[in-house]
């Protein structure tokens, strides 16, 4: 990021901080401290649009001039929105809804630097392949989903599930970059080469 800009991820995930790193902006991590429940009735994109506002909100009002970058990640299969799995069992479920089915995946991204705000929500449609139920259970034993929304990571052992993505892969992960790029360009920031 430019020089003298205070960069800070309101965000606990360790998916979301390696994309930082690796985009080589230096920041640091706030864990945001909010009511993730739903409200009743409310629709997926609302959901992780209004956390992705409150977790920038929280982070930005002890953190004065510093750009503050916010998401919230849901997995949706007709409308339904699949969190983070309880235990195994309930991963495996999930695993089992999704398979040979299209599903989506939704971030609301949050910025704030400098009393603006830019909010936004990214949208990646993601079809896994057709699965035995030995190959779920397989994949939901490995435990590599149970901190993830939909209980599966297409960055790591979760990529074997997936037949093919519409959308920005990175979104998938946790962190739409290219959108993020965007908004921080759209506050007047310069990106920072990443070929240097």
């Amino acid at each position: 990021m430019p020089v003298g800009v205070d960069v800070v991820l309101a965000s606990g995930s360790p998916r979301r901080r390696e994309l930082l790193t690796a985009l080589g902006w230096g920041f640091r991590a706030v864990v945001p401290q909010i009511d993730e429940t739903p409200r009743p009735g409310e629709a997926p994109e609302a959901l992780c649009a209004r956390l992705a506002r409150m977790k920038a909100d929280s982070v930005a009002i002890r953190e004065g001039n510093a750009l503050v970058i916010a998401a919230d990640t849901v997995v949706v299969m007709n409308r339904d929105i699949l969190g983070k799995p309880r235990d195994k069992s309930e991963g495996l479920k999930m695993i089992l809804s999704l398979q040979g089915r299209t599903h989506e995946v939704l971030t609301g991204l949050s910025l704030r630097w400098r009393k603006r705000a830019l909010d936004a929500v990214e949208r990646t449609r993601v079809t896994f392949r057709p699965l035995n139920e030995t190959a779920a259970r397989a994949y939901a034993a490995t435990g590599e989903g149970m901190d993830k929304a939909g209980a599966y990571a297409i960055q790591g052992k979760g990529s074997l599930l997936v037949s093919s993505i519409k959308g920005d892969y990175f979104n998938v992960v946790g962190l739409p970059l290219c959108k993020l790029g965007a908004m921080v360009g759209e506050l007047g920031l310069s990106l920072p080469s990443l070929w240097t």
